[in-house]
């Protein structure tokens, strides 16, 4: 559906306006079905996320400060995320050998499951995006990279 009819305006400035509008809109649109993916798990996008740096990480456990420059949303507060995932047992956290201000965190057997099931999920939030042809998407992929410069 064209964002006009989405938002209900017919007019912005420039193309350039409606262009941001388009991707605060989209990236919104998104993040309302990544949540609802998610909590069916009862996590927070910022959780799957933090799992999936672990994942890719491993068996090597990583820092606070590696998972926050790697985290998709830079405002999170990984210390409070890792915590949560802790109490939940799907990660482990460890005092850092070489730096004792530091911590090591790794995922466990249960947070690997847990990927394993958001894994077979993930097809099915996927479809929402599907009906755009894949060279389209790697189209729209280099604009994204290309407008981040």
């Amino acid at each position: 559906m064209k964002l006009e009819d989405e938002i209900k305006q017919s007019k912005f400035k420039n193309e350039y306006h409606k262009l941001s509008v388009n991707i605060i809109y989209t990236a919104n649109w998104l993040s309302h079905y990544h949540e609802k993916h998610c909590k069916k798990f009862d996590i927070t996008p910022e959780q799957f996320n933090l799992l999936r740096i672990l994942r890719g990480q491993r068996p090597k456990p990583v820092t606070v400060n590696l998972l926050i420059e790697r985290m998709l949303n830079k405002m999170s507060n990984a210390s409070r995320l890792v915590e949560k995932l802790r109490r939940k047992g799907f990660v482990e956290r460890q005092t850092n050998e070489t730096d004792r201000r530091s911590c090591d965190v790794g995922i466990t057997k249960k947070g690997l499951a847990l990927l394993a099931e958001l894994d077979k999920a993930e097809d099915e939030w996927n479809k929402m995006i599907s009906h755009v042809p894949e060279k389209e998407a790697k189209t729209i992929n280099i604009f994204l990279d290309k407008l981040r410069k």
